[in-house]
Order: C-alpha cells, then structure tokens, then sequence
C-alpha cells in the first residue's frame, strides 16, 4: 500500500502576483504615454502617408481613387525633381558648415572668464526663443531694396542688391536668417560640451610647447565630438524640414532656386491640392532623413571619441 507524500513534499501554488510581474507591469505603465505617443503620432500618420502615396485624392475634385505606383513612378520623371533636390542639397550643406563653424566659435569666445560674459551668452541665445515667423518677417522687411541692410550699406558707399530677388543672394539670404536663428541653441550645446573638457589636459599641453591651435584640433575637438555629431545630426534634420523661412521670405524663387523639398510638398499638397503625390514626394523626404541620420550615425565610429 503506497505511502501517501507528506504536505512538506507537495509542490507549492506559486501566487500569480509575483514581484517579477509588478515590475513588469510598473515598467509598461511607465512606458505607456511615449509607446502611445508614437503609435498615434508617428507609426498612425506614417501609415497613412504611405497609403495616400497610393492613391490620387484631390480635395476640390471630390475623388479619392487607388492609382498604385503611378505617383512614385511620376515623381522619378518629375523635371522639377533635380532643381529641388538641388536648392535642398545647398541650403543643407550652407546651413551645417555655417551654423556648426558660428556656434562652435562663439561657444569659446562666451567660454572665457570675463566680466558681464553672461549678458552676452544671453544676447547669442535669445534669437532661439523668438518666434519663428515674426524673426522671419523681420528679416523680409531689412533684406527689401530699400530696407535696413541696404540702408546701412549705403551709409559706407555701398549699393545692395535686392537680397530676395537674385537666385544667389535669395538662398544666401535665407541661410544667413537660419543660422542667425538657431545658431545660439548649438552654441549652447558645444559650451556645455567646452565645459566638461578637464583644465588638466591643457595646463598639461602648454607644459609641452602646445599652442592653440594643437590644443584645439588635439584635445578639444576630440573630447567634445559627440555633441560635434549630435548638433550635426540635428542640423541636418533640421535644414530638411525648414519651410516657413521658404515660405515668407522668398515663396521658392526667383524662379526655383530656393524651393526646398518641404516647400515643393506643401506647393503640390496645398497649393495644386496633390494630396496623393505631397504624400509621395514626404515619403521621399523620410527616407532622406532616414539614410542621412543613419550614416552620421555610422560615422561616429571614426569621428567620435568616447573616454574610457
């Protein structure tokens, strides 16, 4: 006759609300309102533009029918295409080189232990926090014929152009308001990053017969790469999507030369009620970005450097 097991040889019911799962569910609450977040703002509207891209929908018309690859196969013939891509490509190149050069500059010029170092600090910095369209039309009033840049060139002899109204001057023109405007935020990212670098090492160059120039290329720019690829990559996300500047200061002329792929968007989305082939030409726009972000991404292996 078996021996029946003894209560202290039984399995135990393990309880269901294990410390394990009240973490678990604790993480996912947590994480909730961001995974939320991008599903309704990102992944939703993503989707959406995509299946748009799919379709011919002209609001004014009425009509919403599926036209398959028709649109991306038009805008691979698009004889636009090339002039926006091209207007895009230098705005993007200008507004990195001279935003990037600027800030870094005027991040080691408010890094000095002066006197009243803060006001000027505050002076750089203050364009971030200005509205975007009233700094534009500002900008549209003094780059005019007769508006306050000429005026000043005039005062020394010199007769401006009219900034807006020339191919080379109108996209120079609306780098220079870009970079004016945010050129204060990576300066203040690069003399954070200026900050952290330890005095040490540059007691120690000029121990060595260091100058400058071999601290600044040796050691500054070394230890502060990875804010050096982050402003980069944020610049350049940035430049692609820039589209009020566009818009007030020069409505992508003369003629094409400063029509960017965001403002070639809105002109086919909203202006020509394209809404089906503004979702196309988006859809080339995030791949872009996409592509750019990811081989700055890649480059940090040889550009940035990381102390142990």
């Amino acid at each position: 006759m078996p021996i029946a097991a003894s209560t202290a040889d039984r399995p135990r019911n393990r309880p269901f609300w294990t410390m394990e799962r009240r973490d678990a569910v604790a993480g996912y609450l947590f994480i909730a309102p961001q995974l939320i977040g991008i599903v309704l703002f990102v992944l939703i509207p993503l989707g959406l533009v995509v299946w748009y891209s799919l379709h011919e929908w002209n609001v004014l018309a009425g009509t919403f029918r599926f036209v398959g690859d028709a649109n991306y196969k038009k805008l691979a013939a698009d004889p636009a295409l090339p002039e926006v891509l091209g207007a895009t490509a230098i705005f993007s190149a200008g507004l990195v080189v001279f935003n990037l050069s600027l800030a870094l500059l005027l991040a080691i010029l408010v890094n000095q232990k002066l006197r009243g170092i803060t006001v000027f600090r505050t002076i750089f910095f203050s364009p971030v926090v200005v509205s975007l369209v009233a700094w534009t039309i500002v900008w549209n009033f003094l780059l005019q014929a007769n508006g306050g840049i000429n005026g000043l060139l005039q005062v020394i002899g010199i007769t401006g152009p009219n900034w807006l109204r020339s191919p080379p001057t109108a996209m120079a023109s609306v780098i220079v308001v870009q970079v004016f405007k945010n050129v204060g935020l990576n300066m203040v990212l690069f003399l954070a990053a200026l900050q952290g670098v330890p005095r040490e090492l540059y007691e120690a160059a000029r121990v060595d017969g260091a100058s400058r120039w071999t601290q600044f290329h040796a050691i500054t720019v070394p230890l502060i790469s990875p804010t050096i690829l982050l402003t980069m990559i944020i610049t350049i996300v940035g430049s692609l999507q820039v589209f009020a500047q566009i818009a007030v200061l020069t409505q992508g002329g003369p003629g094409m030369s400063t029509t960017v792929l965001v403002y070639y968007l809105y002109q086919q989305a909203f202006q020509f009620h394209r809404f089906g082939y503004g979702a196309t030409i988006s859809i080339l726009l995030f791949g872009i970005v996409a592509v750019l972000t990811f081989a700055q991404w890649q480059m940090r292996k040889r550009i940035v450097f990381y102390e142990n």
